[in-house]
């Protein structure tokens, strides 16, 4: 495996087309937005939890490529077997070495992080990739549809409807919005945890296809359209990541509401570059 050396920051961009890309449990699963602005919201957590699924379905939770945070896991269970290791049997800082066969064996510990003290004590990691919340470019308009079911789930529903067997339900969806995401890739931290070079380039496949691999009714069209990245020629940086990311500009064409990616222009500002950083459009 291959040590990661350099800072990089990325911006990525997708978009979603009469779908709902992230839908808040606290507000009937509506898409989430600032209410200040009326700009759509997707949370980090919900885009590492794609990445998530697209490696276990790519690498199949094979050695060194499980998934910890993951349907049905039970934490503690998996912690607690890292301490039934013979490496952390016989170590004498056990937590430690626990947290070494955690970050070996998991991927998305040694790439998100995880807080692993809540069994028999497998310490904290701090990951070196982080996102920020996706935002979109413009005001969405979350709109609801009345959906019907042609069936009842109890023989008791289907009396009191005298045979019709119908079930009502709702359904949201943005009919389209643009969303910037920032993401960030901390060499330092990388080097802890045992991220590697080839843990990277799975990465960078991930989100590039992650959302061909977890398709749903509600999300419905979702397409990663952009993956800007500024690669540094140094572990600490050569620039403020902001600085980088205010060369991005995404623009609207059209005069009403946008509906489709084409009604955008994105630019990249590639001159004068801080000296160490250079670009990369991977999409």
């Amino acid at each position: 495996m291959s040590e990661l050396k350099n800072r990089i920051d990325f911006v990525y961009i997708f978009d979603v087309q009469d779908g709902n890309p992230n839908g808040d449990p606290d507000a009937g699963n509506l898409p989430r937005v600032d209410a200040e602005t009326g700009m759509g919201l997707v949370t980090d957590v919900c885009l590492k939890r794609k990445v998530r699924n697209y490696v276990q379905v790519a690498k199949g939770c094979t050695d060194g490529y499980d998934i910890f945070i993951k349907e049905k896991a039970v934490l503690n269970t998996l912690i607690d077997a890292a301490h039934e290791e013979d490496c952390v049997k016989n170590a004498t800082d056990k937590t430690s070495a626990a947290r070494d066969v955690m970050c070996k064996r998991y991927f998305d510990i040694r790439t998100f992080g995880a807080v692993m003290s809540t069994g028999k004590n497998a310490g904290q990691v701090r990951g070196p990739i982080q996102f920020t919340f996706a935002r979109s470019n413009d005001p969405i308009a979350a709109t609801e549809h009345s959906i019907t079911r042609m069936a009842v789930a109890t023989e008791k529903e289907a009396e009191k409807q005298g045979g019709d067997n119908r079930t009502m339900g709702r359904k949201a969806t943005v009919p389209y919005g643009l969303y910037v995401c920032h993401g960030f890739i901390s060499a330092n931290l990388a080097n802890q945890t045992g991220f590697s070079e080839e843990d990277l380039a799975l990465f960078w496949d991930a989100l590039k296809n992650m959302f061909d691999v977890d398709r749903s009714a509600a999300r419905g069209l979702m397409s990663a359209q952009k993956l800007i990245v500024f690669k540094h020629d140094s572990m600490l940086g050569n620039a403020p990541a902001n600085k980088l990311f205010d060369r991005v500009t995404v623009e609207k064409k059209c005069n009403g509401a946008p509906r489709q990616f084409t009604d955008y222009s994105i630019t990249v500002d590639d001159k004068n570059l801080p000296t160490g950083v250079t670009i990369e459009e991977m999409i």
